[in-house]
């Protein structure tokens, strides 16, 4: 730089983003001024994004995924909750999104990246040139190649529907999804304050924009009609403006800039059309003092001529910087020459035309009395011409002076009717202050709940496993207390079915290992043996409903005595027979009937315990209860699978209808039976445990 002052270029990209054209535009020996425009910020609700991109994983791919800019890559991939799928090509505009896939781990030759091609000479790095590019990827047969396959463009919310449409058109199936949204962000006052001194001082030292989106190109003619000057917004439509692409330079055209220069991608042809921009920018005020005027008229028509044949440029509103050793290409053009110079072999493309302005070179002198005559004729005609126009410009001035001051006076009086209606609005303006106040409370109370909504929806999305485990935790732990307190092995095999049911549905390592020990478990419950506690418990149901019916031992019935004896036998074939004296035989066979009467008149009974034998009714009654009692506890124990005191109660029972009732009654014997079959019946059955599950379960709530 050649002037007494630094230059100052307003860069106006997003915070964060422009680290190295900084760095770069530092060591060109300019001040720089981080002016944001735009701001980029996360989507309020991700969910389709994230739909969208769980597809990358499923049956149903994607043949391939377009990624506008850098900014769709960090944010898309700041969703991904896996590596990027190496069969799934990637569209890219230009060399910033590439070197954002780069930061992710998606370069060439791993991935597929389609890209324009920057071995061009005149390289174009927008949504036509990625076009052509995913055309020639998709096949030389055209628009056939892409035929009944799905794209899915990633992008900001809202922004060109151009490639969706041509890729509709070719018969894709064209999905589109937002990564992150555009808002006008609000410079700081002490940015404004710089902007306004700038602005101010423009005489002194030049200053040039960066622009690189039309949205940027838009947010700053909204920002400059709140917070600069009418003069302000005059002298900023007249400050030199950087371009990265003929569409960027039209939208600021049409907001009524005039000095327009298309860099190209790449922060060298930035940084290089900023030099040669600023530079001509810092020259021109000498060459106005000493140039006439009709000089500085076709120095402005050579600058419109420059800005409307302005080339190509990237799109992407963070390129990739080119390398610093490269040298800068430019090429002139002029409305009455359209030869091109052929490009100059280098590694990297060649950079578009940046310079704002064509300088004329001095012409040699030739010789010759008539030629110096016809020169100094056309210098007279020329002097002549500038004086005519100068006078007529000089009117003109004036005319316009007169315009100036006759619209000046109807502002005032605007002004004043303008003044007059605020003061009357002032009286108004606590109470709406009061409930603008009151209304972003509610807004920031809103806001708050939706973050906190959306935070637990986020949670319950993200522990699915979680909420799964902790379920099959609970169904094992009350399956096991069950098992352990009634030893009912139907139902605990029932719980563990269940649980493995429910760890189906998930997927992961650590849940194969849950469900290697649920199985374990389910084995082992249905190898034990099992007792039929129904049957037996019925049994001892039928034992309680015979007591009342059974016989103390001091109730049995005794027959009514009846005396009888056989009638005696022919005494002389007895005596024949034995040899014996008649009267002997006679004798034997009389004594004989008188012992067979005595002996059916008397009843002889063996009663061991002499206490059944002095059992009152009364307390025949509390002994039948007791016995009952003893019945109804060893059955609550055979159903809770207490064994020692099943076998206590059992076992007292039995002595009870022994020594307290009639041994020799069926009843009795049948109600003894029925004790002694239980009793048998009740072997220990060792209970298993499911301490396999839920230790599994356990480690894995441990994160082991």
């Amino acid at each position: 730089m050649t002037s007494a002052r630094r230059a100052t270029v307003v860069v106006t990209r997003p915070i964060g983003q422009s680290a190295a054209l900084l760095a770069r535009l530092a060591a060109d020996g300019f001040d720089t001024l981080e002016f944001p425009l735009i701001d980029i910020a996360p989507v309020s609700d991700d969910a389709l994004l994230r739909a969208a991109l769980d597809e990358l994983y499923g049956p149903r791919k994607y043949a391939l995924v377009v990624f506008v800019s850098p900014n769709a890559v960090d944010y898309a991939f700041g969703k991904l909750g896996a590596s990027w799928p190496a069969d799934v090509p990637v569209g890219v505009v230009g060399p910033g999104s590439i070197a954002a896939l780069a930061r992710q781990g998606v370069a060439a030759p791993g991935y597929c990246v389609i890209s324009p091609s920057a071995e061009h000479p005149d390289p174009r790095f927008d949504s036509e040139a990625l076009y052509v590019a995913i055309e020639a990827h998709f096949g030389a047969e055209g628009r056939g190649g892409l035929e009944g396959k799905r794209v899915l463009i990633v992008r900001g919310d809202g922004g060109r529907e151009w490639l969706a449409e041509r890729l509709t058109e070719a018969g894709a199936t064209v999905e589109k999804v937002a990564a992150y949204r555009r808002i006008v962000p609000e410079p700081s006052m002490q940015k404004w304050e710089r902007i306004h001194a700038l602005l101010a001082d423009v005489s002194n030292g030049a200053h040039g924009w960066l622009l690189t989106s039309s949205e940027g190109v838009r947010n700053l003619e909204e920002l400059a009609r709140e917070h600069l000057s009418r003069d302000e917004t005059a002298q900023l439509k007249r400050a030199p403006l950087v371009t990265p692409h003929p569409r960027i330079a039209e939208a600021a055209r049409q907001a009524g800039f005039d000095r327009i220069t298309v860099s190209g991608a790449g922060d060298e042809r930035i940084a290089e059309a900023i030099r040669a921009t600023l530079a001509a920018t810092d020259a021109a005020p000498a060459a106005r003092d000493a140039a006439p005027q009709s000089t500085q008229s076709r120095q402005s028509t050579i600058d419109a001529s420059k800005n409307s044949n302005a080339e190509s440029a990237p799109t992407d509103s963070k390129p990739a910087a080119a390398p610093a050793h490269q040298p800068a290409q430019s090429r002139m053009t002029d409305s009455n020459d359209s030869k091109k110079a052929p490009p100059q072999p280098t590694v990297t493309p060649p950079l578009p035309p940046n310079t704002p302005f064509t300088p004329y070179e001095a012409q040699p002198k030739r010789g010759g009395g008539a030629g110096t005559a016809l020169l100094w004729a056309v210098i007279v005609i020329v002097a002549v011409a500038a004086g005519a126009g100068g006078f007529l410009i000089n009117r003109k001035f004036e005319r316009t002076d007169q315009q100036f001051a006759q619209r000046l006076q109807a502002a005032d009086t605007e002004a004043a009717d303008l003044r007059a209606k605020a003061d009357q609005a002032a009286s108004s303006a606590g109470a709406l202050n009061t409930q603008i106040i009151q209304l972003q409370g509610k807004l920031n109370d809103a806001e708050t709940h939706s973050q906190a909504l959306q935070q637990q929806y986020q949670d319950l999305a993200s522990n699915r496993d979680d909420w799964t485990i902790a379920e099959v935790e609970q169904i094992l732990s009350s399956a096991s207390q069950q098992l352990q307190l009634t030893g009912n092995v139907q139902l605990a095999l029932f719980a563990l079915q269940s649980a493995d049911t429910r760890l189906a549905a998930t997927n992961g390592p650590q849940v194969v290992t849950i469900r290697k020990a649920v199985a374990q478990d389910i084995d082992k419950l249905k190898s034990t043996p099992s007792t039929d506690l129904t049957g037996l418990a019925i049994k001892l149901d039928t034992a309680i409903d015979q007591i009342d019916h059974l016989p103390l031992a001091g109730e049995a019935p005794i027959d009514r005595a009846t005396a009888h004896a056989a009638a005696p036998a022919n005494s002389a074939t007895i005596a024949a027979a034995t040899g014996q004296p008649r009267w002997k035989v006679l004798w034997q066979q009389f004594t004989s009937g008188i012992g067979q009467q005595l002996s059916s008149l008397v009843s002889v009974r063996r009663i061991d315990n002499a206490d059944a034998m002095l059992t009152s009714p009364d307390q025949g009654y509390f002994v039948r209860e007791n016995v009952k009692l003893r019945l109804l506890s060893a059955r609550l124990s055979l159903l809770s699978r207490s064994e020692p005191t099943l076998k206590s109660d059992l076992h007292a029972a039995d002595a009870a209808l022994g020594r307290y009732f009639d041994p020799s009654s069926k009843k009795v014997q049948a109600v003894r039976d029925l004790v002694k079959q239980v009793d048998q019946a009740s072997l220990a059955v060792a209970v298993p445990n499911l301490n396999a599950s839920l230790a599994a379960v356990h480690q894995f709530k441990r994160g082991g």
